[in-house]
């Protein structure tokens, strides 16, 4: 531009000296732009206030264009070195022959890859039954579109592995547990991912089990990822989890996006996504119908996760929707023992649900929350809108300690819209322990009749702006909580 300027000072000044040369000049340079913005496919012969046009500020993250993503928890890789198909390894795709030796060789050869250029294996369209099989680092599984990772149905073929040292035992069953059927131990810089291809763990043969009390090791997840960091699941379908579907577990940067997952809403503990003593952790823009929580946050089960002591820290959860007619939207617990701080869940969207939010936690658990926030919620024919719980009495063995009460610090739930509740909040706190900095504001639930009162026991803390109106262990808001403003 400020070439193009001078140039056209340099031909007004001269005119003085030759004004028709210059005259002559001017018209053609006019008469070319005149063209020029006659071929374009803008509508405009000029862009509309030519003169008064200045570079322009970039398009804020929370714009409808360009949503808040916490997806940068994930470092970007380059492009992988090797990229190789199923088919490569021996694989068949109709839907009968097994194919866990060919998953196991090419996982087996792209280990030479790692710090290599790293690796991608697709699995094109077909139906590829598989027993379980692990990743290694640097690698990509990518699912075409058609592709179908169908799951074992042989229970032998899902080995047992060892139970983690944070619970102590299988979360169902004493001693060890089935490995999950895409299993990562140890990693770094892994991506899960596909154009929309579907991994079906054909659940229904552990639910059973479960059900008849037939089980005699706790069931299998569908992803599981240990001790691992930077991690990319996205742009698929799981459905029917044997159980909890996506269980990240003392990781770090893991991010959860795009994902669809699908469960029977009577499948017995197919929690969606499970995040569980893990940091920088992005859930957001994933669609869930489950038999339990669609999003659960853990961190340890009683002595065996105050002992370990790894919190779960930095965990955003946003745009998530689905339903669960048994259980809740997003749930922090009942395994916490080990701590869960700085959550952030927002945008949540839930309906014919048992609960929207829910706190769960009891004696014996130890541990701490603080930090949460939670707003900008809705829910649709959610029974009981918001619950803090307790009750659950299970704990791994004889050794938990009753003491041991857990403690909960600055936690706000704001903005919040139901529609065709049909019970107003449950806030469950336990004898012995500490509430500070409970905050409720800009809450309305509709369909409860304002008759009916709030149930409130071992908790305190402020609310404003709240129909209807809440149990009096709520104070209205005071100097004291200007936190709590109504803003």
């Amino acid at each position: 531009m400020e070439s193009e300027k001078t140039n056209f000072q340099s031909v007004t000044i001269g005119s003085c000296a030759r004004p028709s040369w210059s005259i002559l000049f001017l018209l053609f340079t006019l008469i070319a732009i005149f063209s020029i913005q006659l071929s374009t496919t803008t509508p405009y012969l000029f862009p509309p206030n030519w003169a008064l046009i200045r570079p322009q500020r970039p398009v804020p993250s929370s714009s409808a264009s360009d949503p808040i993503t916490c997806s940068g928890f994930f470092r970007a890789l380059p492009k992988r070195k090797l990229v190789m198909s199923i088919k490569d390894f021996g694989g068949v795709g109709d839907g009968k022959t097994s194919n866990t030796e060919a998953f196991r060789r090419a996982i087996r050869y792209m280990q030479r890859f790692q710090h290599r250029g790293g690796s991608q294996l697709n699995i094109p369209n077909g139906t590829w039954l598989t027993a379980p099989f692990n990743l290694t680092s640097d690698f990509t599984l990518f699912l075409n579109q058609g592709a179908l990772l169908l799951a074992s149905q042989d229970v032998k073929e899902w080995p047992i592995i060892e139970p983690l040292p944070s619970y102590g035992r299988g979360r169902e069953r004493l001693g060890g547990r089935h490995i999950s059927l895409i299993h990562a131990n140890g990693l770094k810089n892994v991506i899960i991912t596909g154009d929309n291809g579907t991994v079906d763990g054909q659940g229904k043969m552990w639910w059973e089990l479960w059900w008849n009390r037939t089980l005699e090791h706790t069931r299998g997840h569908l992803l599981e990822l240990i001790n691992s960091d930077n991690v990319l699941i996205s742009n698929l379908t799981f459905r029917n989890s044997p159980f909890w579907t996506i269980h990240p577990v003392y990781c770090r940067n893991v991010v959860i996006k795009g994902m669809t997952i699908l469960a029977p809403l009577n499948a017995p503990n197919t929690d969606g996504i499970d995040p569980d003593s893990s940091t920088n952790v992005c859930i957001e823009d994933n669609y869930i119908e489950s038999g339990d929580d669609l999003v659960a946050i853990k961190s340890g089960w009683d002595q065996y996760g105050i002992t370990m002591a790894h919190p779960s820290t930095n965990i955003i959860v946003r745009r998530v929707s689905g339903t669960t007619p048994t259980c809740s939207g997003v749930g922090i617990g009942s395994e916490m023992s080990g701590g869960i701080s700085n959550i952030t869940i927002e945008g949540l969207h839930v309906w014919d649900s048992a609960a929207g939010v829910r706190m769960k936690s009891d004696k014996g658990r130890g541990g701490y929350i603080s930090n949460v926030s939670i707003s900008n919620i809705k829910m649709e024919r959610v029974k009981i809108p918001i619950r803090f719980s307790r009750g659950s009495n299970d704990h791994p063995d004889d050794g938990w300690d009753p003491n041991a009460v857990p403690r909960f610090k600055d936690i706000s739930i704001s903005n919040i819209v139901s529609v065709n509740s049909t019970k107003a909040p449950v806030l469950e706190g336990i004898e012995g322990s500490s509430f500070e900095g409970l905050c409720f504001k800009n809450i309305t639930l509709h369909g409860i009749a304002a008759s009916i009162k709030w149930h409130c026991e071992y908790i305190s803390g402020f609310a404003t702006k709240v129909f209807p109106l809440p149990c009096p262990d709520l104070k209205n808001t005071s100097s004291d909580s200007s936190w709590c403003s109504p803003s």
